[in-house]
């Protein structure tokens, strides 16, 4: 019984000391984003989903839920902050080939079509973030629209 007690008191420091280190935030500026904006014209229900489902993890600016500052949570986190801008980053728009933000344009309407994103586990702690049909109706559609004027300004359609 000694020997778990001493193991669980190692565990519980181990606990304690590690929540003060954690993964480098995302805490860009928003006005990143404004290159994109002004690009893709969003409609008022587009640029609402956009904030509330895809800036924080597409972009160089996050809104932190709660659980952030508990370690291993902020690793987590930061892995799928990370995984996103590397599929996706808005900040970086302005910087993509017509082709790429075509293509790109192309899997985002298709996986919010698909309910694949925003992620389930985004969706635990950002209620706002679960999309209705009629959003996600509303957003494949602006998709598509957009989608379409890259092909005509790439001369394929």
């Amino acid at each position: 019984m000694k020997i778990l007690k001493k193991i669980g008191i190692v565990l519980i420091k181990a606990l304690v000391i590690v929540q003060f280190f954690g993964p480098e935030k995302n805490d860009g500026e928003i006005d990143s984003v404004n290159a994109l904006i002004t690009e893709i014209n969003p409609t008022v229900e587009v640029l609402k989903i956009l904030n509330t489902t895809c800036f924080d993890c597409h972009s160089s600016k996050m809104n932190y839920p709660w659980n952030n500052n508990i370690t291993p949570v902020n690793y987590g986190l930061d892995s799928h902050v990370q995984g996103g801008k590397k599929h996706l980053n808005f900040s970086d728009w302005s910087a993509y080939f017509l082709k790429k933000k075509e293509h790109k344009m192309d899997e985002l309407h298709e996986e919010v079509g698909d309910k694949e994103i925003p992620l389930n586990s985004y969706n635990w702690t950002h209620e706002d973030a679960n999309l209705t049909q009629n959003q996600i109706d509303a957003f494949v559609g602006w998709g598509k629209m957009v989608q379409e004027d890259y092909r005509v300004q790439m001369g394929t359609k």
